[in-house]
């Protein structure tokens, strides 16, 4: 399984970003979290106080900033030309910023080469809304992981406690619900299922359950 560009796509809150991770980590692979990509871009933009709505003023700032992640133990740090912003990031503006940002088929463009140039190597997990159908079409394994509503509410809910504590789970659903019909009704990039990708539900699983099931998929690929 050397060298495999593996693809992780789905809606917020099916678990894609912690599965990849930790399956990064099992099969000794970097992890690329293409969305703290694009909300390190927005973090930049609010600080700025730029338009959100001026695509080319966004695309100049994209060709200016230097985004780099980068493994720390267990943990990702996202840094905009030197400075760590993995704090920052994850707070509710930036990421509304972030959504707004990546409907803009110019941003989408640059950060879409710049993704595939960390990939260049192979022996990556990359996950996000667009991984498999515009980054990497030519994926050697993708997968496509969904939760009910009602599963990813929750999650959201739990993970943001650490940073974000004032929304309750029935306002999450109301954001999540808008968020999948922006990202699924976007010109640029929508997110949908690429079509050889390999449907995983977690709504009921366990974190090492959907691991497991995705190390089997790409044993079966390698061994193919």
């Amino acid at each position: 399984m050397d060298g495999f560009i593996i693809a992780v796509d789905g809606p917020v809150g099916a678990g894609k970003s912690t599965a990849a991770r930790l399956l990064a980590k099992r099969l000794g692979y970097r992890y690329i979290d293409s969305g703290a990509m694009y909300r390190a871009l927005a973090w930049k933009a609010l600080q700025a106080g730029l338009d959100l709505d001026d695509e080319q003023c966004l695309r100049r700032l994209v060709d200016e900033t230097c985004i780099a992640l980068e493994s720390v133990g267990d943990r990702e740090r996202i840094l905009v030309d030197g400075e760590d912003v993995s704090g920052h990031i994850r707070k509710r503006e930036v990421e509304q910023a972030s959504s707004r940002i990546s409907t803009h088929p110019d941003v989408r463009c640059v950060m879409v080469a710049h993704q595939r140039r960390m990939a260049v190597h192979g022996g990556i997990v990359m996950d996000g809304r667009d991984i498999g159908t515009v980054v990497f079409p030519d994926a050697d394994v993708k997968f496509y992981l969904t939760a009910r509503l009602e599963v990813r509410a929750n999650r959201r809910h739990l993970e943001l406690q650490a940073v974000d504590n004032t929304r309750g789970v029935e306002e999450l659903v109301e954001e999540i619900t808008a968020r999948d019909a922006r990202d699924m009704g976007r010109h640029a990039s929508p997110l949908r299922k690429a079509d050889e990708a390999v449907t995983i539900d977690t709504s009921d699983l366990r974190a090492s359950e959907v691991i497991d099931a995705m190390e089997e998929e790409i044993r079966r690929k390698a061994a193919s």
